[in-house]
């Protein structure tokens, strides 16, 4: 795809220049071997072109392939800076030894040959020369991948995705030069502006590039109508991550029958992430959790969150992060992390979360992978500034880990019980609705009373089953299909109802009802725990 331009350099946009002048500042501090983690070769580049253009010294660059030569050498040139055999990692580095001249050198993807302990060595002794040396070796690579032996050598710095000022500096070039070449169908207004940095938040500039770029070619335009073609290739970066799963939000709170509390909160913080709410003192929300019983709306209620508040729902898929090899579950935590700070304002999806670290409790049989992951993850859940909102759901209370319920690493747990009445008869009438039949025509009050301890999940089966009822006998659906339907099922309530009792009455005093009003009063649960 050919671009419509090329942008123009981004030294000067505000959070480049806060990573330029960390890295300038270790480098006159002269550490010698510094590590940065990024996707982003070419913005490595240019900002270490800009450290070493101020510092009155010389960039130059390493590869596999090309070995040593200068930044912007053509590969097909004839006269070459450096000898072909610096190819060779030990021979490039031994070069770099060599040089007296103040020279930044930027090694590219170099952790596949520090796995030779013969380059170890050598990365070991050079980082004892370069500490008394003008020269500094900087590594970069997608992933930290550091041998131990060199751990107390090597300085790791984390080079973020690019934030909203970036983002805005390389739109605003394109769309400038967009509109120099008279190929921009009206202006970009701020508030379009705005919502299309906002998604494409978690690009990579290249990725953001060529998002910009095929909206203007395909359509010719910026506008509001196109947020929707720079969220599909943020889909597509999610998707490559292998762990995270994009959802889009269909649904909305209108489409959750009952939970007035939970709606209520969720209405609250509806502009908890936008900057009135900073100005006001408001810290962004950190999560919920959402305890109870099987079926009654806890994933719909993520994904209705997700809609309201016009963020991003990624899914946390737990079986994706445990692995085999030693260290990579840990490794592909903090993975899914970082890409979901990446797009933030996010909200992290972790489906029953009780599963997942099912074995931080009892006896540790897998090695204690799950304590570190766990562990790992409360961290996160403790320590975070980025505005990821985590929504977790549980089933069962008798495996959560206890120090996922202290105060302080989410705002509130809410247990989401059976439906009342009447939030048995808003659920019907959201189903009848969705599948164009009019509920009024129904006798709810019979149908309520006939489905008495059926979860939300429950009361949309039998809606599903009495329109089979009806369509194989080639006539609407009428209420004595649902009446029939109702009568054949025996409802989870039933089959596991001890289970749901316990659940009950551990959540009485412990959660806050999503509901306007419990089967289990609190003072009633209280009781039944003496007793017990």
């Amino acid at each position: 795809m050919s671009h419509p331009s090329a942008p123009e350099p981004l030294c000067e946009s505000p959070r480049f220049g806060e990573v330029q002048s960390e890295l300038e500042i270790l480098i006159r501090a002269r550490y010698p071997l510094l590590y940065l983690v990024s996707w982003e070769e070419e913005r490595v580049e240019d900002c270490l072109a800009e450290v070493a253009r101020r510092r009155g010294k010389r960039l130059v660059c390493w590869s596999i392939v090309r070995g040593l030569h200068a930044p912007g050498e053509s590969p097909t040139a004839g006269k070459r800076t450096f000898n072909a055999s610096t190819s060779d990692p030990l021979v490039a580095l031994d070069e770099v030894l060599r040089q007296v001249d103040p020279i930044i050198f930027l090694f590219k993807d170099l952790h596949p040959v520090m796995r030779d302990h013969a380059v170890v060595r050598k990365l070991k002794e050079l980082a004892r020369h370069l500490k008394s040396s003008p020269k500094t070796l900087v590594l970069v690579s997608h992933t930290a991948c550091i041998p131990p032996e060199l751990e107390k050598d090597i300085t790791v710095v984390d080079f973020c995705l690019p934030r909203v000022e970036e983002l805005g500096h390389l739109l605003d070039s394109i769309v400038l030069q967009v509109a120099q070449q008279g190929r921009l169908e009206g202006e970009l207004e701020p508030a379009v502006r705005q919502k299309l940095l906002r998604a494409a938040l978690g690009l990579t500039l290249k990725e953001a590039e060529n998002a910009f770029a095929r909206t203007l070619i395909q359509r010719g335009c910026l506008s509001e109508a196109e947020v929707g073609l720079i969220l599909d290739e943020k889909k597509r970066v999610i998707r490559k991550s292998g762990i995270l799963e994009y959802h889009d939000a269909h649904r909305s709170l209108s489409d959750v029958g009952g939970l007035e509390h939970l709606k209520e909160w969720v209405r609250k913080r509806s502009v908890a992430f936008s900057e009135e709410a900073r100005s006001f003192g408001l810290p962004p929300p950190k999560g919920v959790l959402l305890l109870g019983v099987q079926g009654c709306g806890k994933s719909l209620c993520a994904r209705a969150i997700s809609q309201v508040w016009n963020l991003p729902l990624l899914r946390l898929d737990m079986g994706r992060i445990f692995s085999s090899l030693v260290g990579s579950s840990e490794e592909n935590m903090r993975r899914a992390i970082a890409t979901a700070e990446s797009v933030a304002p996010a909200i992290l999806w972790i489906d029953e979360i009780e599963k997942a670290f099912a074995g931080t409790r009892g006896a540790d049989s897998d090695a204690g992978t799950s304590s570190r992951v766990f562990g790992t993850f409360l961290t996160w859940l403790q320590e975070k500034t980025a505005p990821v909102f985590v929504i977790a759901t549980a089933n069962n209370i008798a495996t959560l880990p206890p120090e996922l319920l202290r105060k302080g690493r989410l705002d509130e747990i809410f247990f989401v019980d059976l439906p009342t009445p009447e939030e048995r008869q808003a659920i019907f009438e959201i189903h009848l609705r969705s599948r164009h039949r009019d509920p009024q025509i129904q006798d709810l009050s019979r149908l309520v009373a006939l489905s008495e301890g059926f979860s939300g999940s429950e009361i949309e089966q039998a809606v599903v089953s009495g329109l089979y009822e009806a369509f194989d006998q080639g006539r609407d659906l009428t209420t004595e299909d649902l009446e029939k339907v109702l009568g054949q099922t025996v409802p989870l309530s039933r089959t596991m109802k001890e289970e749901i009792d316990r659940l009950r009455r551990w959540a009485a005093d412990r959660a806050r009802g999503a509901s306007s009003e419990s089967f289990l009063k609190p003072e009633t649960a209280a009781r039944q725990l003496e007793f017990e």
